[in-house]
């Protein structure tokens, strides 16, 4: 689906194009002083503290960057807007782009420093990005460590017209159905925000069931268990019935793991499920009506026609989100970005319509 100078196909054809997974870059500390209390600038002054790190792409890592793309040099945020306005926006053709900063805040133990920097870059990210490029929406960042904090947060900016979702890392001190997290899915629903579960985290436990990987490649690998195991607390645990309005989206986890999963949690449902009466329906339904995927990075088998046979075994062309994960590095070519081959109506709804439906934009 790509013309003779190597542009995708549908920028050609001027298709509108929503991109939901764009990575702004960290701020430095320092950068956002200017809004944070005094009694917290003076606290990292003295005692150090650089800011949180959950050290999710790491700069060595061939995937974090794309080659060409200049590293953020930590200058005036306006030079970071420009590289992600020349290689993303323009790039693409986007009409709408969803900002998803993973600066994770979940990885400081001081819950109430915690909050004070989710707020100040939310406050930097309305300032230095949304103010200034109208294309661009954004996720709030908050302290999913502590919920009533987080929901305070969201009350706070849940009706500015810049952010569609919450961000939470798909790592997280316990599975995300877990109720202690029913405050932020009530602030959610409350401003009609959606949930964006990311790629990464630092909770301070194993990222997988069986403890500490000794490689990056592990770790990188395995994170799609983490996503289906978030998949699965959320049915399971019933949040979907306690919040109908619930959306969530699972952002840079990849896809094609999602029909055995559906697959396998139905057939398990049914014999089991006397053991959770409040899930009321096969747990593929309450997938497909609340979840959405973004497209990137595509684990894609070796044909475009294998592809094709997955994407249609989701059983849905509401599920897929387009994402290019800007500036990390999944495809080389406009045809490893977007699949080929798929019918109009299905690649429009997943270039835009299904993330407009879903982000209310």
């Amino acid at each position: 689906m790509s013309t003779e100078d190597g542009k995708p196909g549908f920028i050609q054809a001027g298709w509108p194009v929503i991109d939901c997974d764009l990575h702004n870059p960290l701020p430095p500390l320092d950068m956002l002083y200017p809004y944070l209390p005094d009694y917290w600038v003076d606290h990292c002054r003295d005692s150090g503290f650089y800011g949180p790190d959950a050290n999710d792409y790491p700069r060595g890592a061939p995937t974090s960057t794309r080659p060409g793309i200049k590293e953020p040099t930590g200058d005036r945020p306006a030079s970071d807007l420009a590289l992600l306005r020349e290689h993303a926006l323009d790039a693409w053709g986007v009409e709408r782009g969803i900002l998803t900063c993973a600066y994770r805040v979940q990885s400081v133990h001081n819950e109430d420093l915690a909050a004070a920097l989710a707020s100040a870059v939310n406050d930097w990210q309305i300032e230095h990005w949304l103010d200034p490029e109208p294309r661009l929406k954004a996720s709030l960042i908050v302290p999913s460590q502590n919920p009533e904090l987080a929901a305070r947060e969201i009350d706070r900016l849940g009706d500015h017209p810049g952010f569609v979702q919450i961000m939470l890392p798909v790592r997280s001190q316990a599975p995300y159905g877990n109720r202690r997290y029913h405050p932020i899915y009530a602030a959610a629903c409350r401003h009609d925000l959606a949930i964006g579960i990311h790629y990464g985290g630092a909770p301070g436990l194993p990222p997988t069931s069986v403890g500490w990987p000794s490689t990056y490649l592990e770790e990188y690998v395995g994170m799609s268990q983490v996503f289906q195991a978030q998949v699965l607390s959320l049915v399971s645990e019933g949040a979907f019935d306690q919040f109908p309005d619930l959306r969530v989206a699972l952002i840079e986890g990849g896809f094609t793991w999602m029909p055995s999963l559906m697959w396998r949690f139905d057939k398990e449902w049914r014999g089991l499920r006397r053991l959770t009466p409040w899930v009321k329906r096969l747990p593929s339904e309450y997938i497909r009506q609340h979840i959405r995927l973004t497209l990137q990075p595509i684990d894609a088998p070796p044909t475009a026609e294998q592809l094709l046979q997955i994407i249609g075994q989701l059983d849905s062309d509401d599920l897929l989100m387009f994402s290019t994960d800007y500036p990390h590095w999944h495809f080389d070519s406009a045809e490893e970005a977007f699949p080929s081959k798929l019918p109009k109506t299905l690649a429009r709804r997943i270039l835009s319509e299904n993330a407009k439906e879903f982000y209310r934009l």
